[in-house]
């Protein structure tokens, strides 16, 4: 698409951030409300899996879709995963169990991944290296746009209406976005036949899934030494070890090993991984502290949060447009690093007394650690590799980051239940236990049904208990609640601990990331030095198209 003037490629970039905003709207309304969602269906237990499973049929899509799209052009699987991911999206607000809308979140992830990775490998296609930092600002841009409306609106619908309407308010958006992509993206035509690489790509799934699996798992289901968990894991890299053997042998991997041979792209995609385990933890949890611990609505939830997601836009934007004007980003990913490790470090230290001011200013600060960060990586991915590896290198870029989302996420739930037994029990131990015993059994066992943490999220229902208890027990359920306050409070203040310590692996990542000034236009094929090593395979470049001009 090099022929294409500049007002062409700007028309089909307004088409794909279109195509982009309706998949991260549905994502991040889902954010907010969904403490109140499963307060409603019940399953605590499964909170992370709702988003797990999003993250694993998105991340398995993903890099399956970038191969398939070198070969047969980006625009049929933008529309295939749009059309998917609206059907994903009806069915999850027809959910009357926490299963179905576990199944229905993992419909909708396939589509996201197949939007995700030819929506960005789409820029690869479009605009030189240098070009590719400014409109890497505007997706991720488009993306915090729709976490600034989202969160609000989701809170405001779960207060207000069914949270139903949480994942069909925006179904026509899904079908503005797929007009736009039918007659504004031109068609390729398809380049030479190759055989697509089924066996590695099944290798691929059968690593991606019980890994994930296993960390999901462990630490809730399973404990983390168990014969089950052990199991995933030996399973992983067993299909992993068999994955790198094929990979080496077929003519067209869906992979290519000899990626991970330039120093550029696998520091970037480990940076990426680290950045996404902080990133999603934070945005996943967040909802919990403010409501649950802070006790403010789910639209107040929206409110605070708020600040962080135009702090991405807003960031994402300015260091697009300062690569894209020096062709610099090393410390540009620095900073961003910086600013997320800080402020996940300093949330840790957060209380019920917090002052919601300072929240907000924390949040800040993450959210523009994450605005400059997130462009850079999958940039300097996309510039290590050669033009028509570039769905593939693309796509690695998003495989790794939600990696990193899911695994962060299953891992500070683990953290999240283990410290909210601990506190609970430390705290039922100085309190409340003689009252109990000489009560009615009924009155009791009211009282047992308030250890849950999950009732935090669900105020009708606990002011519900709280009515059908006695005058003289009145201060007994105050306190029990100022105990669930204190646990979850202690439990999340260890999330976010975790998260920053996640984060400042990325940040050590980054000062190892080579600085190689982006160049500004296209270098000819005939131009371009033979500067791959002798072991790497001839199918992968080396970085060439970093060099300056």
């Amino acid at each position: 698409m090099e022929h294409l003037d500049h007002r062409t490629k700007v028309t089909i970039m307004i088409s794909i951030m279109a195509a982009m905003l309706f998949a991260a709207l549905n994502q991040t309304i889902v954010g907010t409300a969904l403490p109140r969602i499963i307060a409603e269906l019940g399953g605590l237990e499964y909170y992370s899996w709702v988003f797990t499973i999003y993250m694993l049929t998105s991340s398995v899509t993903t890099i399956l879709v970038g191969k398939l799209s070198d070969m047969y052009g980006r625009k049929p699987f933008i529309l295939i995963g749009i059309s998917i991911f609206i059907l994903g999206s009806f069915l999850s607000g027809t959910s009357a169990s926490i299963i179905q809308l576990i199944v229905y979140r993992g419909i909708q992830g396939f589509g996201a991944g197949m939007i995700m990775s030819t929506a960005f490998a789409s820029i690869g296609d479009l605009f030189a290296p240098r070009e590719r930092g400014r409109w890497q600002g505007l997706m991720s841009a488009s993306f915090g746009l729709a976490s600034v409306f989202g969160p609000t609106l989701g809170g405001y619908i779960v207060d207000h209406y069914e949270w139903h309407w949480v994942f069909w308010v925006f179904l026509p958006v899904g079908l503005i976005a797929m007009g736009l992509i039918w007659w504004l993206f031109p068609q390729v035509p398809r380049k030479e036949k190759a055989p697509i690489d089924y066996v590695g790509s099944i290798c691929l799934t059968l690593t991606i899934v019980p890994m994930l699996l296993a960390f999901s798992w462990a630490g809730t289901k399973y404990e983390w030494g168990s014969v089950e968990i052990a199991g995933l894991f030996v399973a992983a890299v067993a299909a992993l070890m068999l994955f790198v053997l094929v990979e080496r042998r077929v003519s067209n991997p869906v992979l290519p090993i000899g990626l991970f041979r330039i120093p550029a792209f696998t520091l970037s995609n480990a940076a990426g991984f680290l950045m996404g385990s902080g990133m999603f933890g934070a945005v996943m949890f967040v909802p919990f502290y403010v409501q649950g611990v802070k006790g403010m609505t789910a639209t107040h939830s929206g409110f605070v949060t708020m600040p962080m997601t135009l702090s991405l836009v807003i960031m994402s934007a300015l260091g697009g447009q300062w690569i894209s004007r020096t062709g610099k980003y090393k410390g540009i990913a620095i900073l961003g690093m910086v600013m997320m490790t800080v402020g996940l470090l300093s949330m840790s230290f957060m209380t019920g007394d917090t002052p919601v001011w300072l929240t907000v200013l924390l949040l800040i600060l993450v959210g523009g650690g994450v605005g400059f960060g997130m462009p850079v990586f999958t940039l300097t991915v996309q510039n290590s590799a050669e033009p028509r590896l570039l769905g593939v290198a693309t796509a690695s870029s998003q495989l790794f980051r939600s990696l990193g989302g899911t695994i962060g996420v299953s891992i500070m739930g683990t953290v999240l239940g283990h410290r909210i037994g601990v506190k609970m029990k430390e705290l039922a131990a100085t309190a409340g236990d003689g009252a109990s015993a000489s009560m009615p059994p009924e009155t009791a066992e009211k009282l047992q049904a308030l250890q849950d943490p999950q009732l935090l999220l669900d105020p009708p229902k606990l002011e519900q208990l709280r009515l059908a208890l006695p005058e003289s027990l009145q201060a007994t359920f105050r306190e029990i609640v100022a105990q669930l306050h204190e646990s979850l409070g202690y439990a999340l203040s260890g999330v976010f601990l975790t998260g920053a310590f996640i984060v400042a692996g990325a940040l050590i990542l980054s000062f190892f990331l080579k600085e190689v000034t982006l160049r500004s236009g296209k270098r000819k094929q005939e131009d371009t030095p033979p500067t791959a090593p002798a072991a790497a395979p001839a199918s992968v470049s080396t970085g060439v198209a970093q060099q300056a001009e």
